[in-house]
């Protein structure tokens, strides 16, 4: 079986906050793509209909890799400290690939 860890963040938060958490997941992204070796894939997505849904795909190579991303520095100031308190919803979901 693999390690790799597969994550969906799915978060919603009020019209005039959603350019701001637009802005914030494309540095998160930039940021985990630029310092973390564990994650595969790191991907951002706003839905075209309601601009103020959002999702983050995760790809991390092991747990280890999964608990860096979340210790990291980057995820605590932009994410934690910066997205969060902006959003009205937040769904994680954890899957492990198959094969």
């Amino acid at each position: 079986m693999s390690a790799i860890i597969c994550i969906t963040a799915e978060w919603r938060t009020q019209p005039e906050h959603a350019e701001t958490v637009r802005q914030l997941m494309l540095q998160a992204a930039a940021a985990v793509r630029a310092n973390e070796p564990g994650n595969l894939l790191y991907l951002a997505h706003q839905d075209p209909k309601d601009p103020t849904h959002f999702l983050f795909y995760e790809q991390y190579a092991d747990q280890a890799a999964l608990e860096a991303h979340v210790a990291s520095p980057h995820y605590k100031e932009l994410v934690a400290g910066q997205l969060v308190p902006l959003l009205t919803e937040r769904h994680v979901s954890v899957y492990h690939l198959l094969g």
